[in-house]
């Protein structure tokens, strides 16, 4: 795949970036390059590899999945300004 500049003006536009025509033609040959190395990466041989999300083996360690009332109640209300019965108190606002 090839980049021209009105690619290159077009994809600018869309990312909201204000290019000149100079830095147009720089930056098509840039992309071209990039775009070049990605199509290389077509010619690996990568059948028969799993796909991974670590490059260490691992596996998720898990809560029990249970409800509760998260028990720290004074620790939510403690810095509050004004609190009742572990609610926030907040002044009138509505008439």
């Amino acid at each position: 795949m090839s980049v021209d500049t009105a690619t290159v003006k077009r994809v600018a536009r869309l990312a909201r970036i204000a290019v000149t025509d100079a830095e147009a033609e720089k930056m098509k040959g840039e992309l071209n390059a990039i775009l070049g190395f990605v199509e290389q990466l077509d010619e690996v041989d990568v059948s028969g590899v799993e796909p991974m999300t670590s490059a260490v083996e691992t596996t998720m360690r898990k809560r029990v999945d249970e409800v509760t009332d998260g028990d720290c109640a004074e620790d939510v209300v403690a810095n509050a300004p004004m609190s009742d019965d572990h609610f926030f108190m907040v002044p009138k606002v509505v008439e």
